[in-house]
């Protein structure tokens, strides 16, 4: 029996490097390439968003191509396991690459990402002392206002509990804040309960 087995073993054929790498570059190609919805189903961007970000990582942040694999598809696979909270062994199949290729490009472009943050991020301007609005004087010095909300969401059955609110919808609660012009400049999603003045629990 064992020697049949160590014999089975022996058929088994192995892919050449260039059919492997073939078919990554195919599968990583239809993946961001193919159309704009089947990249914004995999990396939550489209391809024009997609391509600026590895413009700006590239230019800016100093991120560079190995020998084995480019900025865009460390920053597919990035995005990838960012969008889908998936495990490692998960990328690894879907990119064919080992775990130590997965993580170490991981890495690399998560401290590009960091770079970046005085170009993704903006400081927003406390409100001045001279403000004429009459509906910010009251904010001096402060960087925006601040509120909750109730926003309705499609759970899992299984999770509807969770989220039912005092009167019966399924949603979760948002705490938004603005600056002077009305744009968002902060927004924390999924709280039981937040600041703004909600006291009992959904």
């Amino acid at each position: 029996m064992l020697e049949l087995l160590k014999n089975d073993t022996k058929r088994i054929t192995h892919i050449p490097y260039e059919t492997r790498h073939r078919i990554r570059q195919s599968a990583y190609f239809r993946m961001i390439h193919g159309s704009d919805l089947v990249c914004r189903q995999s990396t939550r961007m489209d391809r024009r968003c997609f391509a600026i970000l590895c413009h700006l990582l590239r230019t800016i942040a100093g991120l560079t191509s190995t020998k084995v694999v480019d900025v865009e598809e460390m920053v597919a696979m990035f995005l990838h396991i960012l969008a889908h909270d998936v495990k490692n062994r998960v990328i690894q199949r879907e990119f064919m690459r080992s775990s130590e290729t997965i993580s170490r490009h991981f890495n690399m472009v998560l401290l590009a990402v960091i770079r970046l943050h005085e170009e993704l991020l903006k400081k927003p301007q406390p409100v001045p002392n001279e403000c004429t609005d009459q509906r910010w004087r009251w904010f001096e010095n402060c960087l925006g206002a601040l509120d909750g909300t109730y926003i309705k969401v499609n759970v899992p059955a299984s999770d509807r509990a969770r989220y039912r609110t005092r009167k019966g919808e399924v949603a979760t609660n948002v705490l938004g804040v603005c600056d002077t012009k009305g744009d968002f400049v902060y927004v924390l999603a999924g709280l039981r309960r937040i600041s703004c003045g909600l006291t009992h629990p959904p």
